[in-house]
């Protein structure tokens, strides 16, 4: 690679932009990483809505509940590594309209399954293509948008992850207990997966590279093995502390957010809400419209107060909020009130991430850093809904103290995230 002593300081601040700056070309970026984004979100937690059917339909307990959430978290982070270098590689327009592909057709591919081993098969595909989506989307609207601007463009794409969430718990709302489908609700549930292809189709003939790639790709300036710079003596030491950070981050947030729909429709006796699905869903919905919120703010906030310390407000409050939560599940009042601010505090923080992992690489390895910054964190991510399910089933622990645990690591990340630095108001390193 000849571009790998790259200035990692990062270039000087950039001339402000507004909204109105922004070109037809640019909002399609954005506009193809946003849908991306929200169907990735609901491929993935229309299994969580399903859970509790899936379980009464194959046989199994919790701790196989977390084992295919941890397997579908397992195969994304490995999707993010391979597709981060992929998009490095080939463009980040073509990797993305790949992973969408892949995530449409497993998440069909999993309506068929007739047993468990198969619904994991199709569950750790789709993971693959999951994974893949953010690593593409989120450096192509990076090195899209104006610097001024990066903040506030990638909370939009983030915003959509609740939108995606809303959207699966309708869906599931419709499948499972609304439409007289019987035990295979859940079949007609995973097959409304197939919608993100035509998106892919449209990304192909609507969305362009960003001028940065194809200058790098022109000019040559590919590494050989990405890798070897992102653990090179300039950027090791950033390269460790963005996966230190996503994993705390993808461990808390996992490990919470996968039992959260379960617990609200679990028995009282269990630590849960009684709830039907559907009943749950009017706690589940305001939680996510609070995650919407969360998203969109953060930009602005990020702007106005820093994004480190905007990051650390949100993930402290996280930390204290679960715990309140968690003890309310009796209390339908508590739980309405305190829903939507713990969507808020506890999704409104991955605005940040996106952003800061591109300005943290040069272009040959931008895609390649992020996928492994962030997907290193899944890994991590990956064990948080299996060890909550071996948790809950221990005696004298139970689901709700296991949840709770996740205060731990989102005051962690708060930590962690001043040890980076913040180069939101300079251009991205070439």
């Amino acid at each position: 690679m000849t571009h790998a002593s790259a200035d990692v300081a990062g270039p000087p601040p950039v001339a402000q932009a507004t909204f109105r700056d922004v070109t037809p070309a640019q909002w399609r970026t954005l506009a193809a990483a946003m849908m991306g984004w929200m169907f990735d979100s609901m491929d993935f937690l229309l299994y969580v809505m399903a859970i509790g059917k899936l379980q009464a339909y194959f046989g199994f307990g919790a701790a196989t509940a977390g084992l295919l959430a941890t397997v579908t978290l397992v195969t994304a982070a490995a999707g993010g590594l391979a597709f981060g270098v992929i998009a490095d590689k080939i463009g980040r327009v073509r990797a993305l309209s790949l992973t969408i592909i892949v995530y449409s057709v497993c998440s069909v591919g999993a309506a068929t399954s007739q047993d468990v081993v198969q619904l994991a098969i199709w569950r750790a595909l789709l993971g693959f293509g999951m994974g893949g989506e953010w690593a593409a989307g989120a450096v192509l609207v990076a090195e899209t948008w104006p610097p001024s601007l990066r903040n506030r463009a990638t909370s939009l794409m983030q915003s959509t992850w609740a939108l995606g969430a809303i959207l699966a718990a309708g869906l599931a709302a419709l499948f499972l207990d609304v439409l007289p489908l019987g035990d295979e609700g859940w079949r007609w549930l995973f097959a409304m997966g197939a919608l993100p292809g035509i998106l892919a189709w449209w990304v192909r003939r609507r969305v362009h590279e960003p001028e940065v790639w194809k200058q790098n790709h022109a000019a040559g300036r590919l590494a050989g093995n990405p890798y070897r710079v992102l653990f090179g003596k300039e950027l090791r030491a950033r390269t460790l502390l963005a996966c230190t950070l996503s994993s705390l981050l993808l461990f808390a947030y996992w490990g919470l957010f996968t039992w959260l729909p379960n617990l609200l429709a679990s028995p009282v006796e269990s630590g849960g809400a009684g709830m039907t699905i559907v009943k749950s869903m009017g706690y589940i919905i305001p939680m996510q419209i609070g995650a919407f919120i969360g998203y969109l703010s953060f930009g602005p906030l990020a702007d106005r107060f820093g994004r480190r310390r905007t990051f650390a407000g949100f993930t402290v409050t996280a930390a204290v909020i679960v715990p309140l939560y968690l003890q309310m599940m009796t209390t339908p009042v508590a739980l309405l009130v305190l829903g939507p601010i713990l969507g808020f505090v506890g999704h409104g923080y991955w605005s940040m991430l996106g952003p800061l992992l591109s300005e943290l690489f040069p272009t040959a390895v931008r895609a390649s850093g992020q996928g492994l910054g962030y997907n290193s964190g899944r890994l991590a991510g990956a064990a948080a809904p299996y060890v909550m399910g071996v948790l809950a089933g221990v005696p004298g622990v139970g689901i709700v103290a296991a949840l709770g645990l996740t205060s731990a690591f989102f005051l962690a990340a708060a930590v962690v995230v001043f040890r980076l630095p913040d180069s939101s108001t300079q251009a991205l390193a070439t």
